[in-house]
């Protein structure tokens, strides 16, 4: 992966065999930081990836003034402009695909071949998508009161997206295409437990001949750079991704400067098996919520079974599970990777001792895996059926491959349950009635609901969630819509030049 130009601190270190900067991205040129902190690999936490640039206030106002100073001229740039430069940036991604793959891999622990074959293509699918979208937008136009008039996008000025450790190179891309496209300068801070595929975003842009200043990348620890970065006055949008204690603290910060601020905050989505289902494709996709050791937002992880087929589904889903193969994350075998950091497979393993504890029964699993020793990051595929619906594991984001069984006895008692948790970014529901299949579209509180199918996107469509799990809407006009101003323009009819 080559640079169109110099940078400032050209750290770099070899990842996979892919060289990757470890420093700041900011105006164009690399910028190094005097601390550092240590970036391991979930695949052996013996080996550290890379000594990564530790990002500070200084650094944080560095790259908001950089975006500040850039975005006059990306603005005047037009859809167009910034569409030709985008597109670039998706033939880039495309090429190196490989390469992005081999990096995120060893960074986060994401099935290689899944990143290869399904979710890096992804991020030069953005780029296209929204730069297509904003071009593709019509001013509303009407006649009222003897006047003209017209309702258009403006762009809205330096943006911050802040995004999680899971997918951190497609979701970035999620975000800051729409922002790009829309016009916004961008400065991005991933999570510090999975950088590196996001500074490779950053050559990708500057090779694609982004101006300086337009896409900016900060690293660093979120408390130290991130709450810096969101407090800025000059910034006029947020978008995060992430828990919702730290959405907390960056929507006051938001709320200081009025700043428009969305948020997607993770789920405890329902997975609803009816009698009526096709039982074995619904338990076999049950089975696949475990893919990535469980660390999916949109993941079906509470089983709602009607009773009658409590048993075959049961044995159904043993079966499916029983087929999944814990590994190495490289190894095109593996189906669950390890999770990716110590302190989060001990937060999942202590979810799981106070199930036990608590008195809820482990129907499989329950363990930490011997695989990789001591300092092994695998979990078993985990059931869990609950003593009662209050039960922690159920009604709190585990974000592991630890899901919850229950059984309901009617549609009233599957809605009442799917809709008892906090959360309600998605839900999952099996059937074969049509009929049944709208009741439960309409009556489950989520902002994305799958009937026998999950995962199957279209990036035009609204993406985001309910109570705690976000505030504000995702993908398509939705997006360019958030990332922009609205003005209304009139002329008194019959004006002249």
């Amino acid at each position: 992966m080559s640079a169109a130009g110099p940078f400032i601190g050209g750290n770099r270190t070899d990842v996979g065999g892919v060289p990757v900067s470890t420093d700041h991205y900011i105006g164009g040129q690399r910028v190094a930081s005097a601390a550092t902190f240590d970036d391991r690999s979930p695949l052996d936490w013996s080996v550290k990836l890379a000594d990564v640039s530790r990002g500070d206030a200084a650094i944080a106002e560095m790259a908001v003034s950089a975006a500040a100073e850039a975005f006059p001229e990306w603005a005047a740039m037009g859809v167009k402009g910034r569409g030709e430069v985008m597109r670039r940036v998706a033939d880039l991604i495309d090429e190196h695909v490989p390469s992005l793959a081999a990096v995120e891999c060893l960074d986060m622990a994401m099935l290689e071949e899944s990143l290869r074959l399904r979710v890096l293509s992804r991020g030069a699918r953005n780029f296209r998508a929204y730069a297509e979208l904003a071009e593709q937008y019509e001013e509303r136009v009407w006649s009222s009161n003897g006047t003209a008039n017209r309702v258009m996008r403006m762009p809205a000025g330096p943006t911050v997206v802040i995004t999680p450790w899971n997918a951190p190179f497609m979701l970035s891309t999620w975000k800051c295409a729409p922002a790009l496209a829309a016009g916004n300068t961008v400065v991005l801070k991933p999570a510090e437990w999975s950088p590196l595929s996001c500074s490779l975003l950053a050559d990708l842009c500057h090779e694609a001949g982004m101006p300086a200043g337009v896409f900016n990348v900060v690293q660093g620890i979120g408390e130290e750079v991130g709450g810096a970065l969101v407090a800025d006055p000059r910034l006029k949008r947020i978008s995060f991704t992430g828990s919702p204690d730290t959405a907390r603290h960056i929507g006051r910060a938001a709320a200081a400067n009025i700043v428009p601020f969305t948020a997607e905050l993770g789920g405890k989505g329902p997975f609803i098996v009816f009698a009526d289902a096709d039982l074995e494709a619904a338990a076999k996709k049950a089975a696949g919520q475990f893919d990535d050791s469980g660390q999916v937002c949109l993941a079906g992880t509470r089983l709602l079974v009607e009773a009658s087929v409590r048993d075959e589904f049961l044995r159904l889903f043993h079966h499916f599970a029983d087929q999944h193969v814990l590994g190495d994350s490289r190894d095109s075998a593996t189906t669950i990777s390890p999770m990716i950091h110590p302190d989060h497979a001990a937060r999942v393993a202590g979810f799981v001792e106070r199930a036990r504890a608590n008195g809820d029964t482990i129907l499989r699993g329950g363990a930490r895996s011997p695989l990789g020793g001591d300092d092994g990051l695998w979990y078993e595929p985990t059931l869990i059926e609950p003593r009662s619906n209050d039960s922690e594991v159920v009604q709190h984001e585990v974000f592991g491959p630890v899901l919850t069984f229950q059984t309901f006895a009617d549609e009233a008692e599957a809605v009442h349950l799917a809709n008892s948790t906090a959360y309600g970014l998605s839900a999952i529901v099996y059937t074969s009635s049509q009929q049944r299949a709208e009741r439960m579209g309409r009556a489950v509180r989520a902002g994305t609901i799958w009937t026998n199918c999950f995962l199957v996107r279209d990036l035009t469509a609204p993406f985001g969630g309910c109570g705690i799990s976000g505030i504000g809407r995702e993908g398509g006009d939705y997006a360019l819509d958030f990332y922009s101003d609205l003005k209304m323009f009139q002329v008194l009819d019959g004006t002249t030049a």
